[in-house]
């Protein structure tokens, strides 16, 4: 049976949105916890975020405890393609055409995705096989499209709240598959999973 994605958005996005700030709070300083610690978590280079939105799970956590040597990049829309930059706060932004801020560099200073170690990105849903569900404009999906021939690197991590775990997303021909999720509560390595 086909799941409609638009509907399925919808109540994801719902149940993210209803969650009181103390439980967002703790959440985010878990999620930190949780990304640290996974196996592939870098100790240098360029690691990417994003500017938490919509009630998608935060990153100021994660950033603020990063090791000395990674640099934290957010993404950058520069056309029709996904690109990175360097971003610590303070840092001037603006504001993309979907209303998320992003880094206020010129083009020839941005990072192309491939240049990331770790890429976390925020899901609207996600699968314990790790299909996940973004905002529908395919973004990730074509920015990271080079990783259907290699798996890895960037390695790529999924954020969200426990609550935005479903039983199965179909996935298209064109999604690209996280090696990992964290929530709040818990991490899935799908690095061994069968796909």
């Amino acid at each position: 049976m086909r799941v409609d994605r638009a509907a399925l958005r919808r109540e994801l996005r719902d149940r993210r949105r209803a969650l009181p700030a103390s439980i967002r709070i703790a959440a985010a300083d878990a999620l930190a916890a949780r990304l640290l610690a996974l196996p592939f978590a870098p100790s240098a280079g360029y690691v990417a975020g994003y500017w938490a939105m919509d009630g998608e799970i935060a990153l100021h956590s994660w950033q603020l405890k990063l090791p000395s040597d990674c640099v934290y990049c957010l993404p950058v829309l520069d056309g029709d393609t996904l690109r990175f930059a360097p971003w610590r706060p303070g840092d001037a932004l603006v504001t993309n055409r979907y209303g998320i801020p992003e880094p206020d560099l010129s083009p020839t200073s941005l990072l192309d995705p491939a240049q990331m170690a770790m890429v976390v990105m925020p899901l609207t849903g996600f699968d314990s096989r790790g299909r996940r569900l973004g905002m529908g404009g395919g973004w990730y999906d074509r920015g990271f499209a080079f990783r259907h021939e290699a798996p890895a690197p960037p390695w790529l991590v999924g954020a969200a709240f426990s609550t935005q775990q479903v039983d199965e997303i179909e996935p298209a021909h064109w999604d690209v598959t996280l090696d990992a999720a964290c929530t709040e509560s818990q991490t899935f390595d799908f690095r061994m999973a069968d796909a």
